[in-house]
């Protein structure tokens, strides 16, 4: 082999490719012998094989200062690496899509706590939004419409349970602000409409509204606003003029109003029905002992008169029906008493007025009489219950006066009965004595049954 060849050979060893030999022995062939032409044709493939070989030989490199140069460390391969090849990454989003190029970040990151956006690459960044500033709560104050509609209910309920710390809780929800003269106005406009004991209970409200929640001011502008309302009152309430002017004495009498309002009001306002209503409380306010008798200028109404005052009342309504038979006039003393929860008290005088009596006329007279009363509800069939039980419970001392006493409440109750005043139920608890009689001497007085 010539020495030619064996340089071949050795860079085929070295790695040269085989397309590389094959085109040096295409070169080589024709020549028969080794002239300067066939070794310079032969060397040029020798040279840029090993120019190849130097530039990917796994040796350190010599850089053009003549320094060794340390290769780069190849990363380890495996079949399904999903890690990039030339260690920066190949641009696709992380995990969840919360990062990479083109993407907007992690699902849900445009709703942040601040609730405004803080990257400023993005197209609904706002330099204005890294201002600094504060969250304030605010209370919008009560409409009109609002207030009437929690009012209207909180009152009735008061009416009825005669608690105010409930309405006053029902209130303290609200941001009244500028309308606490509204509170007033309404309070007043609806106890026109009611008897005295309601507008005894709202005196007694005002005065706990005073003290927690309204002002001297407050009052002063509330009772203006009625004064200029009392004209439209007038026409469905007549009397609205001198429960008005009450109002105005009671509150001076709770220290709820000033006493010179009156006075620096009675004689500049133009409208005569206002000026019935101060003149009205100036009255009341001048009399002798006028600040002591205030406290009662509503009357004592309701539950909160003595018990003996209202029974004797209702045994002069009966008597006064028993002489008169005027059944609307008797129902209405009944509701002007405004005690319904005492109305077991007239049901059981009446049955008793019968059983002294023990006159049919007295006992057709009350069929009647409680028969108006049951069908108008104004005496609720739990009342009647109670009045007869009552009766039932006390017959034996009845007997004492009235001996035939059962006889004529058994008749009583079956006529009662029959009108549908009381139950079946009831009826048959009427109690009955059993006919008992005397024997000789000889049984030694015992009493036996018959």
């Amino acid at each position: 082999m010539s020495a030619e060849m064996e340089f071949v050979s050795d860079a085929v060893q070295d790695g040269v490719s085989d397309d590389l030999i094959n085109g040096m022995d295409d070169g080589l062939e024709g020549f028969d012998g080794l002239g300067e032409l066939s070794k310079d044709i032969a060397s040029r493939p020798i040279r840029k094989a090993k120019r190849q070989l130097g530039r990917h030989s796994p040796g350190k490199e010599v850089g053009p200062d003549g320094a060794a140069v340390q290769p780069k460390k190849t990363l380890p391969l495996a079949k399904n690496s999903r890690k990039s090849r030339n260690g920066r990454g190949r641009g696709l989003p992380k995990k969840g899509g919360a990062g990479g190029k083109g993407v907007w970040g992690r699902p849900g990151v445009e709703v942040n706590e601040d609730g405004h956006c803080k990257d400023a690459h993005d197209p609904n960044y706002d330099s204005a939004s890294e201002d600094e500033y504060l969250i304030e709560e605010i209370d919008p104050e009560v409409s009109l419409e609002e207030l009437e509609k929690v009012l209207e209910p909180a009152v009735l309920e008061y009416y009825e349970n005669n608690n105010p710390d409930e309405f006053l809780n029902s209130v303290a929800d609200l941001n009244l602000g500028g309308k606490k003269p509204k509170l007033v106005e309404f309070l007043i406009s609806k106890a026109i409409d009611h008897r005295a004991a309601q507008c005894e209970m709202t005196s007694i409200l005002l005065s706990e509204l005073y003290s927690r929640v309204l002002t001297h001011e407050d009052i002063i502008e509330g009772f203006n606003e009625i004064l200029n309302k009392l004209s439209d009152l007038v026409l469905d309430a007549p009397h609205a003029p001198e429960v008005v002017g009450k109002f105005l004495a009671r509150a001076v009498a709770d220290d709820c109003l000033p006493p010179k309002f009156i006075q620096s009001h009675k004689g500049n306002v133009d409208d005569e029905i206002a000026q019935e209503a101060l003149l009205k409380a100036d009255t009341l306010l001048t009399q002798k002992h006028g600040i002591v008798r205030l406290d009662n200028i509503w009357g004592t109404g309701g539950g909160i008169r003595p018990v003996k005052y209202l029974v004797k009342q209702m045994v002069m309504l009966l008597k006064e029906y028993l002489s008169s038979g005027d059944i609307v006039e008797a129902t209405r003393c009944l509701i002007e008493l405004d005690v319904p929860h005492f109305h077991h008290e007239l049901v059981y005088e009446a049955v008793n007025m019968v059983l002294e009596k023990s006159t049919d006329r007295a006992a057709d007279m009350m069929v009647k009489l409680l028969k108006s009363l049951a069908s108008s509800v104004i005496i609720t069939p739990d009342q009647f219950t109670q009045g007869f039980k009552r009766i039932f419970d006390n017959l034996n001392d009845i007997c004492l006066d009235v001996p035939n006493a059962y006889v004529l409440l058994d008749k009583f109750a079956t006529a009662c009965h029959r009108e549908g005043i009381i139950s079946t139920e009831l009826l048959n608890d009427v109690p009955q004595r059993g006919r008992k009689r005397f024997v000789s001497e000889g049984d030694g007085g015992r009493v036996k049954d018959s």
